[in-house]
């Protein structure tokens, strides 16, 4: 008899060509297509709305003025905070001619629990002095002057503007570049783009109660920890705490 012929055994395929066939046959997950930014808007303007028809200035002020200066101090600093102390400044001077008058020092020993004391306590003595040099004592309702003043930001004048002379603004802090990012209204990159895109998104009539909706709603409801956004959740991420917005987010139809 012929010898049967030798057959070589079969070889199992590597442990990397093996992962390589089952990525194949995997199917990525789809993620859902971007919220429309047109769509969305109107429908987060009208549920904050609901939940705060009024918009009272958490800064307790008598004035322009007295808006001005707490504003400055609420940097790094809670408005509850700020409204402890503000009473006690108030006593003391509360008008740019009396500011002007008093020296630094006199000014931090009441302001210093909101913080970097020395250079807000002469940013709202300078400023002061240039009140009643260069506008009569008198808060200008022009952005590029009150940003010109000293310790006076972007988002300061704008405060201003808003809320102390009703011209429409819409000043972004930490509450309001985070709900825009978690809401897919902006990129969040910086908040210079995060207030173009939400003036581009709503009616200017709209701005100066909007603002303060967000913050109010940023602070009882989509906090920085509480909640884990609604874009975050539709591209993948986890599925914690939802707040009420975010929630709804999440399912928008698509």
């Amino acid at each position: 008899m012929r010898p049967k012929a030798k057959t070589k055994p079969l070889r199992r395929p590597k442990p990397s060509a093996r992962r390589n066939e089952k990525r194949k046959t995997q199917h990525k997950p789809t993620r859902p297509p971007p919220l429309d930014r047109q769509v969305v808007a109107p429908w987060i303007a009208k549920r904050l709305a609901e939940l705060y028809p009024s918009t009272p200035i958490p800064l307790q002020h008598r004035d322009a003025y007295t808006l001005l200066v707490a504003v400055l101090l609420s940097a790094q600093c809670t408005d509850a905070r700020v409204n402890q102390v503000t009473p006690r400044l108030w006593q003391l001077a509360d008008s740019p001619e009396k500011m002007s008058r008093l020296a630094p020092a006199k000014v931090e020993s009441i302001i210093r629990p909101c913080g970097l004391g020395p250079q807000k306590s002469r940013a709202i003595v300078n400023l002061s002095k240039i009140l009643v040099e260069s506008y009569d004592g008198q808060v200008p309702a022009d952005l590029d002057k009150l940003e010109s003043l000293p310790g006076v930001g972007h988002k300061t004048a704008q405060v201003v503007m808003a809320q102390a002379f009703g011209i429409p603004s819409f000043p972004v802090d930490t509450h309001i570049h985070r709900l825009a990012a978690r809401w897919g209204l902006s990129s969040g990159k910086n908040v210079l783009q995060t207030e173009r895109d939400l003036k581009s998104l709503f009616p200017p009539e709209e701005w100066n109660q909007l603002h303060l909706r967000i913050i109010f709603y940023g602070r009882e409801h989509c906090t920085a920890r509480g909640c884990e956004g609604a874009i975050q959740v539709r591209e993948g991420g986890g599925l914690g705490k939802l707040c009420g917005i975010c929630g709804s987010l999440v399912s928008w139809p698509t």
